[in-house]
């Protein structure tokens, strides 16, 4: 039996603890459990992500931290309630690391070091950025559901043992990888860049993709992951923490400044360029805020200082990077991708392994061309049975979210398999890129015909060899998606995974302010020619604009999607998408992500609700007191003309498939 917390201090009289009291985070919907599913748009609002300068980095991220789930988050913790406690899946979303560095400084205003204490299925982003910067994070479900307001915790930095003295008992948290550990007890992820950079400025990458036989035992993200190791030895075996080589380094404006703090702090200023480095300016270029474009000024003077330009470098309006740089032939199969933001596992539909890993792991990355990666466990879903009608990539993630419920992919790696060769490359990425909100480490389809046609229209060359899954390769969970038996979907608030189909919601006559089309889940040139192929349907049927009261908006993923839509298009009878959609009452944006994660003039203001392509409908998260809803374009579009949220057939289309497939 293990020693009480009393007996254990006195055992341990040398230990530097951390002491504090517990300060919770209880569910308002289940009286006496913790609250799950805290996602970083709580922790840290997107208006709150602002940098305006890299000497004040971490302002605004304290002055912010649960602006609104817990407004006097700051007051509580400067008195001492610095052991954060909540329930499953905390920290799960967005990767911004203003997060962990806005928890960590709240703390140390007041001279305090914080402790998270969570269950189950932390965010994995947060856990690593946590680590990195030294920010003190646990798993523990048990001291989570034991706990209770009040209670004296202590937790040991050297054993990460947690104590709840009030209690009298002791708890061990799920360990680190032994990596993960080495750079915890390192100070961090800016010491041990220090202590690698010369090693890595001598060495040059190395990629070499395994033989048959060792490839039949790897999944494709495995064989990848094996391709891209730095240290040649090193297993690959889920949980394990190595060293990869990075394709390309990807962030945006809004990360992108603390990545360039992390990449002084490790390099020591101007002495060497980025690695593999590139910026796309797309989260906080038109909101016409002052401190915004500052933000952004960040990330265009340190790419112009390091010679960083097009197609590396995006401008306000080039992009958002998620569609900009595969278009651009930066992203390829087989490559790995580790970008700051979360939705760079979008870079899965291409045959690649994209994830989200934060600012400072990039930063970090910049320096050493190399980052540290974590292999969750692998699991399958293969795609079989035909698409119905109207049914695009956004209802199948949709879908698949529904089924997989509150555990979602629970960390792991996915890898599809679209058995009938049926879901064309803006499917795909609307399904990869939507492994961030499954909560996946990444989501991966194999390069097949659908792939090779894709990069071959564009020609953009694929130098690493065809992968294909091994044989042999074992994963976690095996299962089977029936496209046969989906039909349109709606995501309902607050939640991408309360979904319904679209036929049962259009018998609710959900009506709304704003319906929005496009972001990077949903801003190709196809995904925006099957809106206006239902818009001009329903022209010709007599509706001629979109329901009274309704902003209609679209924002292209891309400057060139943007420059396509106003080309005619054979399938508008020569007209072009942008005609077609302007027609009808819509307004067409430059490229950005803006109202998606509730910024600019097109945000959703309280009290308002809106239908969107876009990823996330979490709470505030498209606005502050506004109400999102997800869909395909296709059921945004319908939902327009219908003045309520209805899938085409409602607004009397029927589905032919030479009229409307994309």
């Amino acid at each position: 039996m293990a020693p009480s917390a009393p007996d254990r201090l006195k055992s341990n009289p040398g230990s530097r603890l951390i002491r504090g009291r517990a300060l919770i985070f209880w569910d308002p919907a289940r009286p006496g459990c913790k609250r799950d599913a805290i996602d970083t748009d709580q922790i840290t609002p997107a208006s709150d992500c602002v940098s305006e300068s890299l000497d004040r980095l971490d302002e605004r991220w304290k002055a912010g931290a649960f602006r609104y789930l817990m407004p006097d988050f700051r007051e509580r913790v400067h008195r001492g309630e610095n052991v954060l406690i909540a329930g499953d899946r905390f920290a799960i979303g967005s990767s911004r690391e203003m997060s962990p560095a806005g928890l960590k400084g709240v703390a140390g205003e007041a001279g305090l070091e914080m402790v998270i204490l969570c269950g189950e299925n932390l965010g994995d982003i947060f856990r690593r950025n946590a680590i990195n910067l030294g920010l003190h994070v646990a798993q523990c479900p048990e001291a989570v559901t034991d706990a209770r307001d009040g209670d004296e915790f202590t937790f040991d930095p050297a054993t990460r043992e947690i104590a709840n003295l009030t209690q009298g008992k002791i708890y061990r948290p799920v360990p680190l990888t032994d990596k993960e550990e080495e750079i915890r007890r390192s100070g961090g992820i800016f010491a041990v860049g220090r202590r690698e950079l010369p090693e890595a400025m001598r060495r040059a990458p190395r990629i070499e993709f395994p033989d048959p036989e060792t490839a039949r035992s790897l999944t494709l993200t495995e064989q990848i992951v094996w391709a891209h190791r730095v240290d040649r030895d090193a297993a690959v075996r889920p949980e394990a923490t190595l060293r990869l080589y990075a394709d390309l380094l990807p962030a945006s404006d809004g990360t992108a400044p603390f990545a360039i703090h992390a990449f002084n702090q490790i390099t020591g200023g101007a002495t060497i360029d980025p690695r593999q480095a590139a910026i796309a300016s797309d989260h906080f270029v038109f909101t016409g805020k002052e401190e915004d474009d500052r933000q952004t000024d960040i990330s265009r003077e340190f790419a112009r200082a390091h010679g960083i330009g097009r197609p590396h470098y995006a401008a306000p309006g080039d992009g958002i990077f998620h569609f900009y740089f595969p278009e651009q032939g930066l992203i390829v199969p087989a490559g790995f991708y580790p970008g700051a933001d979360s939705h760079s596992r979008a870079y899965g539909a291409y045959g690649a392994v994209g994830i989200g890993i934060g600012s400072t792991t990039l930063g970090f990355g910049w320096a050493t061309g190399y980052v540290y990666f974590s292999l969750a466990r692998q699991r399958r879903v293969v795609f079989t049975g035909r698409l119905q009608p109207w049914v695009s990539g956004k209802d199948i993630v949709l879908e698949l979210l529904r089924r997989w419920g509150a555990a979602q992919a629970q960390g792991m790696g996915v890898e599809f398999v679209d058995r009938n060769r049926q879901l064309p490359m803006p499917y795909r990425n609307t399904i990869a890129n939507m492994m961030a909100e499954a909560e996946a480490q990444n989501g991966i389809f194999a390069q097949d015909a659908i792939t090779d046609a894709w990069f071959g229209k564009r020609g953009i060359p694929m130098p690493y060899p065809r992968l294909a899954p091994g044989a042999e390769a074992r994963v976690e969970i095996d299962e089977t998606l029936d496209l046969s038996v989906i039909a349109p979907m709606i995501a309902k608030p607050f939640s991408p995974g309360n979904a319904y189909p679209a036929a049962e919601v259009a018998r609710e006559r959900l009506t709304f302010d704003k319906a929005l089309i496009g972001s990077c889940t949903n801003g190709s040139y196809d995904d925006l020619l099957g809106a206006a192929l239902v818009i001009r349907a329903a022209r010709d049927a007599g509706h001629r604009r979109v329901a009274r009261g309704i902003r209609f908006v679209i924002f292209p993923g891309s400057g060139t999607v943007g420059e396509q839509i106003e080309r005619p298009d054979a399938r508008l009878g020569g007209e072009s998408i942008a005609g077609v959609l302007r027609d009808a009452g819509g307004e067409i944006r430059r490229s950005w992500c803006g109202p998606c994660f509730g910024q600019g003039p097109d945000a959703l203001r309280k009290g308002e609700r809106a239908i969107t392509s876009f990823n996330r409908n979490w709470q505030n998260r498209m606005g502050v007191g506004g109400e999102g809803y997800l869909a395909s374009p296709a059921v945004v579009a319908s939902s327009a003309i219908a003045g309520y949220m209805a899938p085409p057939s409602e607004i009397g289309l029927e589905w032919r498939p030479e009229r409307f497939a994309v």
